[in-house]
């Protein structure tokens, strides 16, 4: 039985108190479990050690990533609290549209932990950013996981842990087979292709890019480029000037899902009309009609399927991306993708 009054004003004192900054070293996430066998002890990508007692019947996950997970992992019912503005999430309407009803409890940078006691779920997920506050969760004696699916290992680490933790292995190995064997094809058709440099801008700003610390990286790796940003040692988007981008000179210009400006836009920037880019109109967005696949978001791997598409088409043509789409949700979520 838990002592809920103390436990909450013990947890929001700790909240309170925490720095803001903590240790950014990454971990490997494990776990001694097997399909549906508890308890499971789970070593997330906080380096904690986290034991789950019992198959959690409730779950919040503070992240959008984590979210598109579970519903892909066939866990949706047990979702009790999501990240803010699902609203945006096209492909929860498309396959889980409950959630868009339940309470949201922040985003990568906040969380709310007074709706979160409330609530009292058996698991709550949330993104490495907000590690820190899982003190405060665990004194409301609520087991929490940490990810930071930022690498394509990381990805299946979390694919694997959440599998675990939820009682669902079995099927996040179909969803890692199933990755795998698309990224391994695409390896394959990719063999000694000349890989053209590419920027890929984020959706704040045409000036804001990623380096190799985050999963947008991976992305551009895995499509058949070179990250013209792979220079930069910061661990978030980063913003640069209009000078450092027409030094680097991108052959290819990749616009994030869900960018606040168009294709159009960066065309008709007379900054930019040497950018090698520009002036041969290679300049594309990442289509945005299901989820961002320029996230580590279990679909990210069609992102990279649609940007082989895009800059080596005469050896994976886009028949062969647009299959996999379709696949892809077709098994783990539900529904068929209009395709255009």
């Amino acid at each position: 039985m838990k002592k809920r009054v103390f436990a909450i004003c013990m947890a929001l004192m700790m909240l309170f108190s925490m720095a803001a900054c903590g240790n950014t070293a990454e971990n490997t996430g494990t776990a001694t479990s097997t399909d549906g066998v508890y308890p499971v002890t789970i070593t997330d990508h906080a380096g904690r050690e986290v034991v789950i007692e019992e198959e959690p019947e409730t779950i919040i996950s503070g992240y959008y990533i984590t979210t598109s997970m579970l519903i892909g992992l066939g866990q949706a019912d047990k979702l009790v609290g999501v990240e803010n503005t699902p609203e945006k999430r096209p492909v929860y309407g498309l396959s889980a549209p409950a959630l868009l009803e339940l309470p949201t409890l922040g985003t990568v940078k906040e969380f709310d932990l007074e709706e979160c006691a409330v609530i009292d779920p058996d698991l709550v997920i949330l993104p490495y950013k907000l590690k820190d506050i899982t003190p405060s969760l665990e004194q409301l004696d609520i087991p929490v996981l940490v990810v930071k699916p930022e690498t394509q290992a990381l990805l299946a680490e979390t694919i694997a842990m959440l599998g675990d933790a939820a009682g669902c292995a079995e099927k996040a190995d179909e969803m890692q087979a199933f990755i795998d064997k698309e990224l391994a094809e695409l390896e394959t058709a990719l063999t000694d292709v000349e890989e053209p440099s590419v920027y890929l801008a984020g959706n704040s700003s045409m000036l804001s890019t990623a380096g190799p610390e985050m999963y947008q990286h991976c992305l551009i790796e895995n499509g058949g480029g070179k990250n013209v940003a792979e220079v930069l040692t910061d661990t978030y988007w980063a913003e640069i000037s209009y000078e450092q981008l027409l030094a680097w000179d991108p052959e290819v210009i990749i616009l994030a899902a869900d960018a606040a400006y168009s294709v159009e836009d960066v065309l008709a920037d007379k900054v930019l009309a040497d950018c090698t880019a520009v002036k041969n109109n290679a300049v594309y967005r990442i289509p945005n009609a299901i989820e961002c696949w320029d996230s580590p978001v279990p679909g990210s791997v069609l992102g990279c399927l649609w940007l082989a598409s895009v800059l080596h088409g005469d050896v994976y043509p886009a028949a062969e991306y647009e299959t996999a789409v379709t696949e892809f949700y077709e098994t783990f979520y539900g529904f068929t993708p209009e395709l255009n």
